[in-house]
């Protein structure tokens, strides 16, 4: 599962829209965007960290090479791109219960949609449309959305800390210091692993446990390394 990458999932769904009727959805998006309140519900949910959909057009698709062969496609495609913590269930599910109508209002006029509720249908549309991420690079695997957000909030609040750090005597200097650690208890803490970081880091880790288990076993094949 290259879409997996340490605490992040990486989601692509690409499906096909009547090509006559594309301009509805784009009017959508332009509302949605303009009007930030019909996207509150998603907005509010901590586990998402990225979330698009696009419109292409059946003409649109890029042609690199004279010697490609030209498609002729029946539609136009809305691609649906997001990164997310958490289980994949646990994400669609999320989208379904923060935002059911506006699902249905960026997906009605895609091909078979079956709406939003319930949730088995939607679920098996999802699946069949979702293109299995080829590549995903993570900056920080081993942080959640909500990581970065209390990495900022210390960061910020120790360099407040820091500018009147030398005023005041040293009593002075522990109590603000008490005050600061009580206002970020919240923010500090550990980030660990998850059991499985991404498919291929797996597996390179189970190669050498299998290499260091056969040099335990046959200390001569060490010698001869």
């Amino acid at each position: 599962m290259s879409n997996v990458a340490g605490k992040s999932y990486a989601m692509n769904v690409i499906t096909p829209v009547r090509s006559h009727l594309a301009w509805v959805n784009k009017v959508i998006f332009w509302t949605a965007l303009k009007l930030p309140s019909t996207l509150k519900g998603l907005i509010t949910l901590s586990l998402i960290h990225y979330a698009r959909w696009v419109i292409i057009g059946k003409h649109q698709f890029p042609h690199l090479a004279p010697e490609q062969p030209k498609e002729a496609l029946s539609y136009s495609y809305m691609l649906f791109f997001s990164n997310f913590n958490g289980s994949w269930d646990q994400y669609v599910d999320s989208f379904t219960f923060a935002i059911p109508s506006g699902l249905d209002m960026f997906w009605k006029w895609n091909i078979r949609y079956p709406k939003s509720v319930a949730l088995t249908p939607f679920h098996k549309y999802i699946q069949y449309n979702q293109i299995e991420t080829l590549h995903y690079y993570n900056g920080y695997p081993l942080a959640t959305s909500n990581d970065v957000k209390s990495a900022k909030t210390v960061k910020d609040a120790l360099i407040a800390f820091d500018q009147t750090a030398h005023e005041g005597t040293d009593a002075t200097f522990l109590k603000r210091y008490h005050t600061l650690l009580r206002g970020l208890q919240h923010d500090l803490g550990d980030m660990y692993p998850t059991p499985i970081v991404s498919m291929s880091a797996y597996q390179v880790e189970r190669r050498t446990r299998w290499h260091a288990s056969q040099l335990q076993a046959n200390p001569l094949k060490r010698g001869q390394q």
